[in-house]
């Protein structure tokens, strides 16, 4: 009953704020937000959960299946539960909430009430996305997200809020459709042999020869083909993955900071979870033979991403279009399909999250002091916030994969499980990818060498003080987990592992045999010869 715990605790909390005045609610709705962190702490260090969750042989943690309803021949069932792959990632939802809305306390101070009643009706169904095992509850939770979100950036976002709210909205929703199509076509395609939208009996069904049959002319292979790329077209925008990210900027730059916290750290990885539960776990075999096409997207938006962020003048844009940048990682770990590639994605979707708050955040901080964000006109900023200054170059070194911090352990996964990865010239797509760091490592450190250093000028006429305490406490709160992740990534990547391992093939004895206790000696070492 601990998701049930979770999940009651942020909607009961919402309706409380919803109905308390302003003066109450700011306070009141970070008490509540510490409630669902404790709890997920708790599950985390009890967790006993084994293998995947979709598949055959796996014990989940914390699982509870009712049966709900009937819908023609399906049945539909209340079913959540976790893995090593979710736990992560609602740890990570219930902290970067509980930041978010402490760094809310400056910027938002008209209609509190409804802005922090807003954030925990998001964090329920960001927790619900992460756990629902069953297709129709899945499917209630991720359609949530769009509502609360929509009105964050439509009701406290900047001059065109309403413009990127809808864009926004509408990306997303059109994303769905095309998605929902996709699922039930696999699914009509499993005829009689599924009598359910269980997300593990779908999943295990599939595994079985056969088991989709021709649909309207179309033969078994082209049906499956066709099913996975409308989902991945779906859960594509949500990553987003180029050439249909164009939604995320506009979101970014009108969203209150707090909002692009949750936007960039937790709701993006709704795609990339998505696409690792139903693309890649339900056919590894499609995703495999249309390798080459799924890397180039990747490539591209690593690439692609990173130049578009080093032509920005605006800092928000810098991290949202580099946030671009990261997530084409995680789509390169993916279709690598090894131990060390989808567990790399995995992590780099956590640390990722925690990277690009502790940006947004250092980002909202500066302009909540200066009311501008633009690189050309500030500088010397380090003199006058130290501490919002230090944070920004935490987090900036982090991104460019800096040794003992979580971005280094991310990307050296990833690239060490796309480089042995089985499709053609992969270890040519992987130094392409590669590339892209030093990119980021342009614009990260031009935007840091005009803002934060030389001599102290703001083109604006407010006073620059250093930032109080409820400004300070997320970032450094974020910093020491970005360090802790770089230093021990054992702590969450067995975790991973454990659910990542049962759906790769390994195919030489001395891969099997490496497991997560070596990571650390080999990621220390690598850091202090780096260093």
């Amino acid at each position: 009953m601990m998701i049930e715990l979770l999940l009651g605790v942020c909607l009961v909390g919402a309706v409380a704020i919803f109905l308390l005045p302003d003066r109450y609610s700011a306070r009141l709705s970070f008490g509540i937000s510490l409630l669902p962190i404790i709890g997920s702490l708790y599950m985390y260090a009890t967790f006993d959960g084994v293998g995947n969750a979709l598949l055959e042989g796996s014990t989940l943690a914390f699982e509870t299946k009712v049966n709900w309803l009937s819908i023609g021949p399906y049945e539909l069932f209340y079913h959540v539960g976790l893995d090593g792959v979710s736990m992560p990632l609602i740890v990570l939802t219930t902290i970067l909430t509980t930041l978010a809305i402490l760094s809310a306390w400056t910027p938002i101070d008209e209609r509190q009430s409804q802005f922090y009643g807003l954030m925990l009706l998001m964090e329920a169904s960001l927790i619900g996305v992460f756990a629902a095992l069953d297709f129709f509850v899945w499917f209630v939770f991720w359609e949530a997200v769009l509502i609360p979100m929509y009105f964050l950036i439509g009701v406290w976002g900047g001059p065109r809020r309403k413009y990127a709210a809808i864009k926004f909205f509408v990306y997303t929703n059109v994303a769905s459709l095309v998605m929902f199509v996709g699922f039930f076509l696999l699914v009509f395609g499993l005829g009689d042999s599924i009598q359910t939208l269980g997300l593990p009996a779908i999943a295990q069904a599939l595994s079985a020869p056969g088991a989709v049959e021709s649909i309207a002319g179309m033969p078994p292979n082209t049906v499956k083909a066709v099913a996975f790329f409308l989902m991945f077209a779906g859960f594509a925008v949500k990553v987003p993955v180029v050439p249909v990210h164009t939604w995320l900027p506009d979101a970014h730059v009108e969203a209150p900071t707090p909002v692009s916290v949750i936007l960039a750290g937790v709701l993006l990885k709704m795609g990339t979870y998505a696409l690792l539960r139903f693309n890649f776990t339900f056919l590894p075999e499609i995703a495999q033979q249309y390798a080459l096409i799924l890397v180039a997207f990747a490539v591209v938006s690593v690439i692609y991403g990173a130049l578009l962020a080093l032509a920005q003048q605006d800092l928000k844009r810098i991290v949202a279009y580099s946030s671009v940048s990261s997530m084409g990682y995680v789509i390169l770990g993916l279709v690598a399909f090894t131990l060390y590639g989808l567990g790399g994605a995995t992590f780099q979707m956590i640390s990722h999250g925690l990277i690009s708050g502790l940006l947004f955040l250092g980002v909202g901080v500066i302009y909540n002091t200066t009311h501008t964000r633009m690189v050309g006109d500030m500088s010397g900023l380090a003199d006058r916030m130290p501490v919002t200054a230090g944070a920004i170059v935490a987090g900036s070194f982090a991104y460019m994969g800096l040794p003992l911090m979580s971005g280094f352990v991310a990307e050296f996964l990833v690239f060490s499980g796309s480089f042995s990865a089985d499709f053609a010239y992969a270890p040519l797509l992987t130094a392409i990818a590669m590339f892209g760091i030093v990119i980021v490592a342009g614009y990260y450190l031009f935007a840091m060498q005009r803002t934060l250093f030389g001599q102290f000028s703001v083109s604006t006429d407010y006073e620059i003080t250093r930032a109080s305490a409820h400004d300070v406490v997320p970032l450094v709160v974020l910093i020491v987990l970005i360090i802790a992740l770089g230093s021990v990534p054992e702590i969450v990547f067995d975790m991973i592992e454990g659910a990542i391992r049962p759906m790769t093939e390994l195919t030489a004895t001395q891969q099997a045999d490496t497991g997560s206790e070596m990571l650390g000696l080999g990621v220390s070492f690598l850091g202090g010869v780096l260093l």
